[in-house]
């Protein structure tokens, strides 16, 4: 059946994680969006979205930021509308990464860290990094626009070994 298809529209990725123990240095995670040129889909990215910043068009940005754990429920939440985004952009690739400073730490020294990705009340993946515990950074969620122009969502969840400057370059990788 063709045609009825509607792809995602907007969509919410969420991270948690608990505070580290008293006395040990904070744990902070961050969310990352990447958007990519259609014409060039796995090159630089056209631009990132981040703490402190927010898609040029608004259409993609970060509700709420925690640099410790110590939120309610769900710490960091980034809000991607993806049937709003420009069509001149075909690929929107969302990554987390833990900040290294001032201790270095992958997954396996994050209490509890998880993630979800969801449309409206429909949960479209989770994930407790579990796969990728020695890794410092990953990829979490893929949007790509098919020929039709609807955002099609690949999940999974893919380690890398990067700082999170470096992680902004490579995480638009094939995998």
């Amino acid at each position: 059946m063709t045609g009825f298809s509607k792809g995602r529209h907007k969509v919410e990725v969420a991270l948690k994680w608990d505070p580290s123990p008293t006395g040990t240095a904070p744990t902070d995670l961050d969310i990352i969006a990447a958007t990519f040129d259609a014409r060039d889909p796995y090159g630089a990215p056209a631009y990132l979205v981040h703490f402190d910043s927010r898609s040029p068009d608004g259409t993609i940005f970060l509700n709420r930021d925690s640099t410790d754990g110590r939120g309610f429920g769900w710490d960091e939440v980034m809000t991607l509308e993806v049937d709003r985004l420009s069509e001149r952009y075909g690929r929107v690739v969302v990554g987390v990464v833990i900040q290294q400073q001032p201790v270095h730490r992958t997954f396996s020294g994050v209490l509890n860290p998880a993630m979800r990705v969801r449309e409206g009340y429909t949960v479209l993946s989770e994930d407790d990094f579990t796969a990728v515990h020695d890794a410092t950074a990953a990829t979490i969620a893929e949007f790509v626009r098919n020929d039709s122009g609807e955002w099609i969502f690949h999940p999974g969840v893919h380690g890398f070994q990067e700082d999170p400057e470096s992680f902004t370059r490579v995480m638009g990788r094939a995998q």
